[in-house]
């Protein structure tokens, strides 16, 4: 290949690196509106936050419901990638499961209406709880078995049975102020220490 191939492969490759990195902050900002102002927010607020034109969000987000699903996905990918990235950085695996709950708890009470924006299209519900599903079962897993293999935690609960636990002790929390879901969760995973 000659130099003009090389360099118009690595400008392609370059472009391609720029227009994620776009997307990422184009997503970035829209959670944060979704957050304060709920998935209702006007498109231009969101334009604003990510310093882009609102044509350049339709152009990525042809309806509302494209962009709802991608900050879903968006959202779920961060929590999954998290576990793996917390368990190396230690100090302990209960420390990383304790920082990936907190986390997991964020995406479940801040998301300010996209369950409900989803479940208003079920047709569109349907694969993204499964891709909740199978984006964050595996991470949770591997947490809790570190935590057991370190002897920090005695669990016979499953993955699914914690995540669901957690998930419903976060019902309602973004919608009444008396009702302290974090500590309650907290609760629940301090339940799992083995006694010394």
């Amino acid at each position: 290949m000659n130099d003009s191939g090389q360099s118009a492969g690595s400008s392609a490759r370059s472009k391609r690196k720029d227009a994620r990195r776009n997307q990422q902050a184009l997503l970035d900002a829209a959670a944060e509106v979704f957050v304060g102002s709920g998935v209702d927010a006007p498109v231009r607020d969101i334009a604003a936050r990510a310093g882009v034109g609102v044509g350049t969000i339709y152009r990525h987000f042809p309806t509302r419901a494209d962009l709802v699903v991608a900050v879903y996905r968006h959202q779920v990918d961060a929590c999954a990638e998290a576990g793996p990235a917390l368990l190396a950085a230690g100090p302990t695996p209960h420390a990383a499961l304790v920082r990936w709950v907190d986390l997991f708890v964020d995406f479940l009470v801040t998301k300010h209406g996209l369950a409900t924006a989803m479940q208003e299209d079920s047709a569109c519900f349907g694969p993204l709880h499964t891709y909740f599903l199978e984006s964050l079962l595996p991470v949770c897993a591997q947490l809790l078995e570190a935590a057991t293999a370190s002897g920090e935690i005695t669990s016979d609960l499953d993955a699914y049975q914690f995540m669901r636990g957690i998930g419903n002790l976060c019902v309602g929390a973004d919608s009444d102020p008396r009702y302290d879901a974090r500590r309650l969760v907290a609760l629940l995973v301090a339940g799992l220490r083995r006694p010394h």
